[in-house]
C-alpha cells in the first residue's frame, strides 16, 4: 500500500499520544493508496491488547463504504514489544484482505512502523510505500 508521509506521521502521533496504552484505527484506501485516517478508540483502554467498540467500527466503516473506498488497513500500536503481530492479533485478523500495520512505541524516540498481511493463520510482511 503506498501512503504519504503525512498519513503516516498521524498514524504514529495517534500511538504516541495513547501509550502507555495501545491505539487503533482504519485506513481508508483507493487502488492500493491510503487516503484518509481514522482514529478509534481503544475500549480495552489496555497496554496489551486493543478492541474497537463494535459501535464505532461499524460507524467507521459505513464511512469508508459511503466514500467509495476500501478498507486498506488496520493499524494499531504494540507498546511493550517489537511491531510483529501477537497471536491474538492474528488469531483477530478477520480482515484477510487489509494489511495490518503495528507501530511499535517500546522507544518512544524511534517509533517503528511494519506491514502485515494475516491470512488464515499466517503472517507475512507486506509493504508500505511511503510517498
Amino acid at each position: 500500500m503506498r501512503i504519504a508521509q503525512v498519513l503516516l506521521d498521524e498514524i504514529v502521533e495517534h500511538a504516541l499520544q495513547d501509550a502507555p496504552n495501545e491505539c487503533c484505527g482504519m485506513v481508508a484506501s483507493r487502488a492500493g493508496e491510503a487516503v484518509r485516517v481514522h482514529r478509534a478508540r481503544n475500549a480495552a483502554a489496555s497496554p496489551l491488547r486493543y478492541e474497537i467498540d463494535g459501535m464505532e467500527q461499524y460507524r467507521i466503516q459505513t464511512e469508508i463504504e459511503d466514500d467509495g473506498l476500501e478498507l486498506g488497513a488496520i493499524y494499531h500500536s504494540h507498546t511493550r514489544s517489537a511491531p510483529y503481530p501477537s497471536q491474538t492479533d492474528i488469531n483477530l485478523a478477520f480482515y484477510p484482505e487489509s494489511l495490518y500495520v503495528i507501530v511499535g512505541v517500546q522507544d518512544r524516540d524511534a517509533p517503528e512502523v511494519k506491514a502485515y498481511r494475516i491470512q488464515d493463520g499466517q503472517v507475512s510482511e507486506a509493504e508500505l510505500q511511503v510517498v
